[in-house]
């Protein structure tokens, strides 16, 4: 378990959105258990961190505001004495759409985490050949265009909920993806403890969303095998990838769509054992 299971990072309840931030870029992670005298009390996302500074209206800083007022408390969790770890978190997961689960031992201590990144570095090396993009790909997308302001693309996550838009140029042509962590990653925070939404300073000065997407373009086709796109998501530390057929926008393959197949793959291997038809 302990090979694909994420480094624990951990904080007290007590501690502030601005500590919080600064672990997630220090460590390249999406979320921080907080724990008291060992025991697993809440967790705090880069979502809940991103709806909480755009929708919060206070005038403290961030270094003022502690993570209490924002954390999950209702951990879900898997016993590490428990057969068949992956499976058990990839079923929670999938059940109660969160994006990791809380290992730990008899006593409810904190042992480790497992996240859907973990889920996908172990289903791209265990489940080649088993399913297609096309098997699980998400039809419904959210898209934005390069030119849209920062503003406008942290209101679409947040408004609908989602970890992710679609790029597209003024011509519907596929650029790239934009998340919280792009956010993130740009952000001014992390010098700064005062506050002005999840957005660079310079976003004032007219900065759009072609500004801090990644050069690079990730895209898989729908007829690719899926273990071909988890390859690529571990690769490149993304969560979702676009689908696109001869430059035809089809859908997006996420992370979540590989825990959803990480559910039924056992299943199905056993059926096409049995039964060729299956398969």
């Amino acid at each position: 378990m302990t090979q694909y299971s994420s480094p624990v990072i951990t904080l007290s309840k007590e501690n502030t959105i601005h500590d919080a931030l600064l672990l997630m870029q220090k460590n390249n992670v999406k979320r921080i258990v907080i724990v008291e005298k060992d025991l697993p009390i809440g967790i705090i996302t880069e979502r809940d961190l991103g709806s909480f500074l755009e929708y919060d209206k206070t005038v403290r800083a961030l270094n003022e505001i502690p993570i209490k007022e924002l954390m999950t408390r209702n951990l879900v969790t898997v016993s590490i004495d428990g057969q068949d770890i992956f499976s058990q978190c990839a079923i929670r997961m999938d059940t109660f759409q969160i994006s990791s689960v809380v290992i730990v031992d008899g006593k409810g201590k904190l042992v480790g985490i497992i996240t859907k990144s973990d889920l996908v570095r172990n289903f791209a090396i265990k489940y080649p050949g088993t399913y297609k993009v096309k098997n699980y790909i998400s039809q419904k997308i959210m898209t934005c265009r390069k030119t849209d302001s920062l503003y406008f693309g942290l209101d679409m996550l947040n408004k609908n909920k989602i970890s992710r838009l679609v790029v597209t140029d003024n011509d519907g042509k596929t650029l790239g993806v934009i998340t919280y962590d792009s956010f993130l990653r740009n952000s001014m925070y992390f010098k700064n403890p005062n506050r002005n939404y999840l957005l660079p300073e310079d976003s004032r000065k007219g900065m759009t969303i072609g500004d801090i997407i990644d050069s690079e373009l990730i895209v898989v086709r729908s007829e690719d095998d899926l273990t071909k796109a988890a390859n690529l998501m571990v690769e490149y530390k993304v969560s979702g990838i676009p689908v696109v057929d001869a430059n035809d926008l089809k859908g997006v393959i996420t992370a979540t769509d590989i825990v959803k197949a990480y559910t039924k793959v056992e299943t199905h291997e056993r059926l096409v054992k049995n039964d060729p038809h299956f398969a």
